[in-house]
């Protein structure tokens, strides 16, 4: 455990050497002016303390001298202090805002199947808390660190004063080390289990924050409340256990120094008697033994949080040194208008053994709209994130105007490719904001043209500020339809050259879907449109399908195309044209419904 955790505080003094360089003078120079101040409080009462009680003569320049010394050291010891606290507090903030943006740049990074493996709440506990933990111990490190340096120049100036004070010093200081050994190894596995039930706690909070709907629909406080409760339980007996190890060791570190000043006092006293040392000398290392006590206690500050710096730099490091990254290349694609995209011969799987696309091969020309149709768990979204590269094949190819798409720059790949993903996410931001993102030439001119083609600018209109009404966390404020649909003009201010809608208007009504795919086709800034649909009438309205089954392509062609050669895929339209119908006259005769009983209810008025 002290290895690891050496090493981890090395790799913070590494990245911060200046800062940590800036504390550990400050510590030393403090360590420098307690031991000084010892010499200088036993020449005091050796020349001034003792003659004034004893009714002897007390020289001038003592009265003068003495006092001027003591009051400039204690300003040394604030410049000190001031330095070493600057210097460690700057060190371990700039540490964890250093890893955060390491930790948090790494999930940008890594790909879908990534983070489909981890917990929403585990990757926050990693940036947030397991971060804090891996840098907490850098705080006292400094301190630690001019305490070892005040530790071995007091040894020295012992043996400088009497070798019978300095075995006291050699017996009380190294047990004072092995205790905190002892402790560092004890507290290990308890600190390890703490962090790792925060992340439970938080990966559990968050879930059911976030599914807050559900849980209240389904009737699940009660249940979810339990859950909470369970690991926070946990959390609490965790902690407590870390506390009553704490408990035992703090009074222990505490108490020890002061019976090293009772043993050195006693031991002093016997080599005074015997004239070994004098008076100056006695008080100079019961001075010392007094004040040591408590720097001494940064040595078991920074040992006993390194079980947990250890257990939060494992975590962190997990994420840091995760594979999976998938990394540009350097072209760029020199063409404009819309863009060609071609799969060719594309095999994926998110697990090795379960394959979810077989030998894909399509072509979407330029300009275009494509529907991809199929069965449900047959691989549309997949593709649809293919295109996108928020994945990479197994094998095969994905080309954009014929380059492979994992050649391209990480710029040029956003600027021409936009994905409209089945569940439309908002920010916590005004609809300006969730539209343009900050992206440079997104002004509200664009914002506004792209809000009118996804047929949304009408309801925007409606709100109390327009594009500077606020949403709330995830649009709450909003409808499922306007969300997607503010979700498709996000994607639209961007001028994609190719646009890739994954059941993006799945909660739209089919009259607003129709004009908003007559607005993407008639729009001036044309792109290729790749369309995940299930209406007949969505699909009707695209040049060309594409029909997949079991991760493999069955047939391309027009609607009326495949319509008439492939069973399977009439067969799933006509089962969605009635589903669409059934729907339909549910809503239909649920209108009469409430009209009827309304009308009744003005009668019995």
């Amino acid at each position: 455990m002290l290895a690891r955790g050496a090493r981890v505080m090395w790799r913070g003094i590494r990245d911060e050497p200046r800062l940590f360089v800036i504390a550990v003078v400050g510590s030393c120079l403090f360590g420098a002016l307690v031991i000084g101040q010892a010499k200088v409080i036993g020449w005091l009462v050796e020349d001034l303390v003792v003659p004034a009680t004893t009714g002897g003569e007390v020289a001038a320049d003592v009265l003068v001298l003495g006092p001027s010394v003591l009051i400039a050291m204690g300003l040394g010891r604030v410049v000190a202090i001031f330095g070493r606290r600057l210097g460690a507090g700057f060190m371990q903030f700039a540490l964890q805002a250093r890893y955060r943006h390491a930790v948090t740049g790494r999930y940008l990074r890594l790909p879908v199947s990534w983070h489909q493996r981890h917990a929403t709440g585990t990757l926050l506990s990693n940036a947030n808390s397991d971060v804090e933990a891996a840098w907490f111990p850098v705080a006292p490190l400094p301190f630690a660190v001019g305490t070892v340096f005040m530790l071995v120049t007091a040894v020295i100036v012992l043996f400088a004063v009497d070798w019978a004070l300095a075995l006291v010093g050699l017996v009380v200081f190294p047990v004072l080390f092995v205790m905190n050994v002892v402790f560092s190894r004890r507290m290990a596995p308890r600190q390890a289990h703490a962090q790792h039930m925060r992340a439970e706690v938080a990966a559990i909070a968050h879930e059911s924050f976030d599914g807050a709907l559900v849980v209240k629909t389904m009737g699940r406080e009660d249940l979810e409340t339990r859950r909470f409760a369970q690991r926070a339980g946990e959390l609490r007996d965790a902690l407590i256990s870390v506390g009553r190890l704490r408990g035992l060791f703090d009074p222990l570190m505490e108490s020890l120094p002061f019976l090293g000043t009772l043993l050195a006092l006693l031991v002093g006293a016997w080599r005074l008697d015997q004239g070994a040392i004098e008076l100056e000398q006695l008080v100079q290392v019961t001075f010392l033994f007094t004040v040591l006590a408590f720097p001494v206690r940064a040595i078991g500050w920074v040992l006993g949080d390194l079980p947990r710096s250890v257990a939060g730099w494992d975590r962190v490091e997990h994420v840091l040194e995760s594979t999976g990254q998938m990394p540009y290349g350097t072209q760029r694609l020199p063409g404009t208008g819309a863009a060609e995209l071609s799969f060719r011969n594309v095999d994926f799987a998110y697990e090795p053994a379960q394959p979810v696309l077989h030998d894909v091969t399509f072509t979407l020309p330029a300009g275009r709209t494509v529907a991809l149709v199929g069965p449900t768990g047959s691989g549309k979204s997949t593709i649809a994130t293919l295109a996108a590269r928020l994945l990479d094949p197994d094998q095969g190819q994905i080309a954009l105007d014929g380059a492979d798409v994992r050649g391209l720059t990480a710029a040029s790949l956003a600027g021409t490719v936009a994905l409209v993903p089945q569940i439309a996410f908002v920010f916590d931001d005004t609809v300006r904001g969730n539209v343009a993102l900050d992206r440079p030439g997104v002004d509200d001119d664009r914002v506004a043209q792209a809000l009118a083609t996804a047929q949304a600018d009408t309801f925007v209109a409606r709100l109390p500020e327009h594009l500077d009404t606020q949403l709330g966390e995830r649009g709450t404020s909003l409808s499922g339809g306007q969300r997607q649909r503010l979700t498709l003009a996000r994607a639209l201010a961007g001028q994609p050259r190719l646009l890739v809608l994954d059941d993006a208007t799945s909660a739209v009504d089919p009259r607003v879907e129709a004009r908003i795919l007559a607005s993407l086709r008639e729009s001036a800034h044309t792109a290729t449109i790749l369309v995940v649909a299930y209406r007949r009438a969505t699909i009707a309205l695209a040049d060309e399908v594409v029909y997949i089954e079991s991760g493999r392509v069955v047939a391309t062609g027009t609607h009326e195309q495949l319509l008439a050669t492939v069973s399977g895929y009439a067969d799933l339209v006509t089962a969605y044209e009635k589903a669409e119908e059934e729907r339909e006259r549910e809503r239909v005769y649920d209108d009469a419904d409430v009209s009827a009983t309304a009308e009744q209810e003005g009668v019995a008025a």
